[in-house]
């Protein structure tokens, strides 16, 4: 993590794109048409949440009585996610260390997130785990998200395309765009989709430079006359 650190990197700001949706077309490049070389190819930064989100997803018991399984399988499901989360603690201390790396969120925290949106009842396929992804993309600074499902998969159209309307009422500066993959869906308007959503994504970079110089030239004039009247007083 320390050479990663160290390495010299060129003075490019690109927008970052958030990748979530149904487990296999999320991760397997040929049911999604290699979308992380789509997104650096058009100038973007793709960031994808883990693997391992989906199994502590699963062990993960919100409400045991709501979801019907014994107290048992809940403590079953709690002592998995501490032995995970054992093995990964080393890892997410030398990200919480970086200075270019961020460190996961605990399923807990991705749990308390996606319900500001979605009840944690919604556990078919990946359930709230999706919506609470975007969430933790959004809050740790990637509002432009891909969410990718097959045509038919009718869960991630609840989860997915269906909290669209909520997360941005939630969160303003979300750019989402939910594209269907499916072997007789259309290879064009899927690229179609993805670069509109990252043109956005650009011009709301762009539109976040210019806010950040107009703040920074207001604080020096501030400053300059704060010096002024300093001088002229003494």
């Amino acid at each position: 993590m320390k050479e990663f650190d160290e390495l010299l990197l060129l003075n490019i700001i690109k927008p970052r794109v958030g990748l979530v949706g149904e487990i296999l077309v999320k991760f397997h490049p040929t049911a999604n048409n290699e979308i992380v070389k789509v997104v650096e190819q058009e100038g973007a930064e793709a960031v994808m949440p883990g693997l391992i989100d989906f199994l502590l997803y699963a062990a993960y018991v919100a409400d045991y009585k709501i979801m019907k399984r014994s107290l048992g399988k809940k403590f079953v499901g709690d002592a998995i996610i501490s032995i995970i989360e054992k093995y990964r603690k080393p890892m997410k201390e030398a990200l919480e260390r970086s200075k270019r790396f961020t460190s996961p969120m605990r399923i807990e925290e991705i749990a308390k997130a996606a319900k500001k949106i979605i009840e944690l009842g919604h556990k078919t396929g990946e359930g709230w785990l999706l919506t609470g992804e975007m969430v933790e993309l959004i809050e740790m600074g990637v509002p432009n998200i891909v969410c990718m499902q097959p045509f038919g998969c009718l869960p991630n159209h609840i989860v997915g395309k269906g909290v669209i309307k909520s997360l941005r009422n939630y969160y303003p500066l979300a750019n989402v765009v939910a594209v269907d993959y499916d072997p007789g869906a259309s290879e064009v308007n899927q690229l179609n989709r993805i670069k509109l959503m990252i043109a956005t994504a650009f011009e709301n970079l762009e539109q976040e430079n210019l806010q950040s110089a107009n703040n920074y030239t207001l604080k020096e004039n501030e400053l300059k006359h704060l010096r002024f009247v300093t001088n002229k007083g003494s």
